[in-house]
C-alpha cells in the first residue's frame, strides 16, 4: 500500500488570540484520529500542527490512498428467526440481506454460530477500505464539529444564499496529499492547493503550495508568515531578550502574555519604546499590568527587578523605518499610564480609614450580608487568633491590619484593575506611614491565591490571612454553599489548601475545632467584638456595620467542614509524594492539630522501615476488626489475675514497660521514638495470636482479653492508625 504524506489547511479571518494554540491542538489531533480510525495512517505516522493568526492546519505523514480492506461477521439473526423447518430463508432473513445489498444467493454463505443460547447466522462479508476522499471528508467534518471554539459566527458562504456556522469566516482550504489535491469541502470551500501569506510582507499574496512537505518553508519564503505556533513563539522569545540583551535589562515573564501575542502575530519583530521617566512614580504593578493587559508590551526590569521606562513590542510588520511604528506605540501608551498615574495620585487624597464606610455598601453575599460586615467578621477571627499567639501589640497590629484589608476595593485603581488588590492597599498604608507588617498583610492577605504561591511575608499577614480564608469557609459552608462534584465558584478548595498551609508551614498551634469556634463566633455571636474593647478599637470595629442588629445565627455542620479540610488535606499530602497508606494512617485519626501532621508523617515512615512493621500493621489490623465486632465499649483495661495463658501474661508484662515509655515520648512530641519503641511487641503480639484464644466460653476471661487487646490498640495507635499500613 503506498503512503504520501498529507496536509490539510483552513485559512480563515483572525482567530481569537487566546484559544488559537488549543485550536490548533484540537484541529490536527482530531484529524488524525479519524483518518486513523478510518485505518489511513500508519501506526508510526507523526502530526505536525500549525497554527497562525489566520490559519488551522496540519501535517501528517504516511497517509494512505485507500484503507486495507476488513473481513468483517455481520450478526443477523437467530437461526429459528431466519430459516424454517426445511432449512430455507425466511422473508424476514430475505429482508435483512437485501437492506445489506445481498441477494438470496448470499443464503447459501451464511454460517452458524452458538452464542450460549442459540445458533445465531452471522453472513462474512468483505468490506472495502475508506479511499483518502472519503476518510479525509469525515476526518474534517469531525475536526470542526469538535473544535473547542468558544464562541461561533453565523455567516454566509459565497453563493449568498447558505449560511454556516464557525469560529470565524474561513475563506480557503487545502488538502495536499503529496502534491496532488484531495477533493474534499466543507463550510462552502473545496479544497485546492492555494493560501494567502502575510497581509503586508508577502512576496506573494497568493502562495501555491507544491507539496505537502513544502508548506511550512513556503509560508516563510514566500507568505512571510511562521505557521507553526512553537516556533513562532521561540522566536519571539529569542528576539525580546537579544533586545533586552542590548540594553542590559530583562523583558518580564509571563508565559500567558507570550503565548497571546504569538496568537496575534504572523512574523514577528520586536521594537523597542519608552515612555517618560515621570511614570515611574507610579507602582511598578499597575504600569506592568497595564502594558501587559491593554497593550500586550513586554516591560523591560533592570537586574533588580526594578521596571525602567523602557518596554518591548512584537508587532506583525518589519518596515525598513521601524521609527514611526515605535512612536505610535509610544502615543497609545502614553494615556494609558496617564490614567495610571491620575488614579494613584487621586487615591491618595482619601485615607483608607476614611474609606471604610464604603464597604457597607458592597455586597459579599445576599445571605452573609456586605463586605462591611465580613470585614468586622475577619477583624474578630484575626484579633482572637492572635491572642493565643502574641501579645498586645501583635494583636493591634493584626486587627489594624484586618480593618484595612478589603478597602482598597474602593480605590479607582483597584476599581480599573482588579488584579491589584491588596497590592494597592499596601502601597497607599506605607503612603500613610503604617508599620510594614501592617501594610505587607494587607496585599499578603488573599495568600496562597494558588497552589505553589508564597506565604504571607509576617506573622501579621499570616493570621490575617488564615481569618481571611477561615471567615469564607465558615460562611459559606454554614448557609449550604459547599462545592459539589468539580464545581467550586466561591474557590473553596482553594482556600481550603490555604488554611492547611498557614498553619502548618508557620506553624500556628492551634486546633481546626478551635478556629472553626472562633470563626463561628463572628458569624453568630456579637459578643466576640469584645477584642475591640481590648485594643481600643471599638468604635472602628463597630462604627461602619449599619445592618449589624440583622445578622442572623448560622447553623455550620463541623464535622462537613472538618472532613472537606482533611479531603484537602489528603490530596496535598499526596501530591508532597506521601504514599497513599502513610497520608491515611495518619488522617484516620482525625487530629485536631494540624500542624503535627508532617511529624506524624515522618514517623509514620521511619516506623514503616523497621522490619518489624509489617507484622505490626498486620497485627493492629486484625485487633481492630476484632474491638469493630464487639458491642459496645471496651475498656482498656486488664485484670492480671484473670490472664491465664502464658502468650497473654508475656503480652500485658511487655505492654507494661513498653507503653509508659511510648507514651512518654508521644507526650513530648517525639512520635518517631514512640513509634519506635513499639517495635519490641512485635514477638509477644505474634505469640498472642498463635496461642491464645480471644473470644473465649468464659465472659470475664473474653472481657479480659479484649481489654488487653484494647490496651494494646491504644498504645499503638497514638501517633497513627497503623493498621492502614498493613498491605
Amino acid at each position: 500500500m503506498s503512503t504520501r504524506n498529507l496536509l490539510v489547511e483552513l485559512f480563515v479571518e483572525e482567530l481569537p488570540p487566546k484559544v488559537l494554540n488549543k485550536l490548533g491542538e484540537s484541529f490536527s489531533g482530531v484529524l488524525a484520529e479519524s483518518l486513523k480510525a478510518s485505518g489511513l495512517l500508519a501506526d508510526d505516522s507523526e502530526v505536525t500542527t500549525f497554527a497562525s493568526p489566520r490559519r488551522l492546519a496540519a501535517h501528517i505523514t504516511q497517509v494512505a490512498e485507500k484503507a486495507a480492506d476488513k473481513q468483517v461477521a455481520q450478526k443477523l439473526m437467530p437461526a429459528t428467526v431466519g430459516l424454517d423447518a426445511n432449512g430455507n430463508a425466511t422473508p424476514a432473513l430475505l429482508k435483512k440481506l437485501q437492506a445489506l445489498g445481498e441477494s438470496e444467493s448470499a443464503v447459501a454463505k451464511l454460517r452458524k454460530e452458538h452464542d450460549g443460547k442459540a445458533d445465531i447466522l452471522f453472513l462474512d462479508a468483505t468490506q472495502p477500505g475508506a479511499t483518502l476522499t472519503e476518510g479525509l471528508q469525515k476526518a474534517i467534518d469531525d475536526t470542526l464539529a469538535k473544535l473547542p471554539i468558544p464562541k461561533v459566527m453565523t455567516y454566509q458562504i459565497n453563493d449568498g444564499w447558505e449560511s454556516v456556522n464557525f469560529v470565524r469566516p474561513a475563506h480557503g482550504l487545502v488538502a495536499l496529499h503529496g502534491n496532488e489535491v484531495v477533493p474534499v469541502s466543507v463550510l462552502g470551500l473545496a479544497a485546492g492547493n492555494t493560501t494567502q501569506g502575510h497581509r503586508f510582507e508577502a512576496k506573494n499574496p497568493v502562495v501555491t503550495i507544491t507539496s505537502a512537505d513544502t508548506y511550512a518553508q513556503q509560508l516563510i519564503e514566500e507568505g512571510a508568515v511562521i505557521a507553526g505556533f512553537d516556533a513562532r513563539r521561540a522566536e519571539i522569545v529569542q528576539q525580546l531578550q537579544a533586545a533586552a540583551d542590548k540594553q542590559g535589562l530583562k523583558p518580564i515573564e509571563d508565559d500567558a502574555l507570550l503565548d497571546e501575542v504569538t496568537a496575534l502575530v504572523e512574523r514577528p519583530n520586536v521594537l523597542l519604546g519608552q515612555f517618560e521617566q515621570e511614570f515611574l512614580a507610579v507602582p511598578q504593578e499597575c504600569l506592568i499590568l497595564t502594558m501587559k493587559a491593554n497593550q500586550k508590551y513586554f516591560p523591560l526590569l533592570d537586574a533588580s527587578g526594578k521596571l525602567t521606562n523602557k518596554f518591548l513590542i512584537v508587532s506583525n510588520i518589519n518596515p525598513a523605518d521601524a521609527s514611526k511604528v515605535i512612536g505610535g506605540n509610544e502615543r497609545v501608551v502614553r494615556p494609558r499610564l496617564a490614567d495610571a498615574k491620575f488614579f494613584f495620585d487621586q487615591d491618595r487624597k482619601k485615607t483608607l480609614e476614611s474609606r471604610l464606610p464604603g464597604l457597607a455598601k458592597v455586597v459579599y453575599h445576599n445571605k452573609l450580608g456586605s463586605q462591611g460586615e465580613r470585614n468586622e467578621r475577619v477583624v474578630a477571627i484575626a484579633s482572637a487568633i492572635a491572642q493565643q499567639i502574641g501579645g498586645d501589640g501583635f494583636v493591634a497590629k493584626v486587627a489594624q491590619a484586618a480593618r484595612l484589608s478589603k478597602i482598597d476595593l474602593l480605590t479607582d485603581m483597584v476599581g480599573e484593575f482588579p488584579e491589584l488588590q491588596g497590592i494597592m492597599g499596601r502601597y497607599y498604608a506605607q503612603h500613610e506611614g503604617l508599620a510594614d507588617d501592617v501594610a505587607y498583610a494587607i496585599e499578603d492577605h488573599y495568600r496562597p491565591r494558588f497552589a505553589g504561591d508564597e506565604l504571607p511575608r509576617s506573622q501579621v499577614g499570616v493570621v490575617v490571612a488564615l481569618a481571611d480564608k477561615l471567615e469564607t469557609l465558615v460562611g459559606l459552608f454554614s448557609i449550604g454553599e459547599k462545592p459539589t462534584g468539580d464545581k467550586d465558584p466561591f474557590g473553596l478548595r482553594r482556600q481550603a489548601i490555604g488554611v492547611i498551609r498557614l498553619i502548618i508551614e508557620t506553624e500556628i498551634n492551634i486546633g481546626l475545632g478551635q478556629l472553626f469556634d472562633i470563626a463561628s463566633h463572628a458569624h453568630n455571636d456579637d459578643e466576640l467584638w469584645y477584642t475591640a474593647k481590648d485594643h481600643e478599637l471599638d468604635n472602628k470595629v463597630n462604627s461602619n456595620s449599619s445592618t449589624q442588629s440583622q445578622r442572623t445565627n448560622r447553623s455550620l455542620d463541623k464535622d462537613a467542614l472538618y472532613d472537606f479540610i482533611n479531603d484537602r488535606l489528603t490530596v496535598n499530602l499526596k501530591e508532597q509524594g506521601y504514599s497513599t497508606q502513610e497520608v491515611e494512617s495518619v488522617i484516620a485519626l482525625k487530629s485536631d492539630c494540624l500542624v503535627e501532621i508532617p511529624r506524624r508523617l515522618s514517623a509514620v515512615q521511619a516506623f514503616a522501615n523497621l522490619p518489624e512493621a509489617p507484622a505490626l500493621a498486620a497485627a493492629n489490623k486484625r485487633v481492630s476488626n476484632i474491638l469493630k465486632k464487639v458491642e459496645g465499649e471496651v475498656k482498656a483495661e486488664v485484670n492480671a489475675e484473670l490472664l491465664q495463658e502464658s502468650a497473654e501474661k508475656a503480652l500485658h508484662q511487655a505492654l507494661a514497660e513498653t507503653k509508659p515509655t511510648a507514651d512518654q515520648l508521644f507526650e513530648t512530641g517525639d512520635y518517631t521514638a514512640s513509634l519506635q519503641a513499639l517495635a519490641v511487641l512485635k514477638a509477644p503480639v505474634d505469640t498472642f495470636f498463635d496461642s491464645v484464644m480471644v473470644n473465649a466460653d468464659d465472659p470475664a476471661l473474653k472481657a479480659n482479653r479484649l481489654g488487653l487487646l484494647a490496651t494494646l490498640h491504644q498504645a499503638m495507635n497514638r501517633v497513627a492508625d497503623l493498621s492502614k499500613l498493613a498491605s
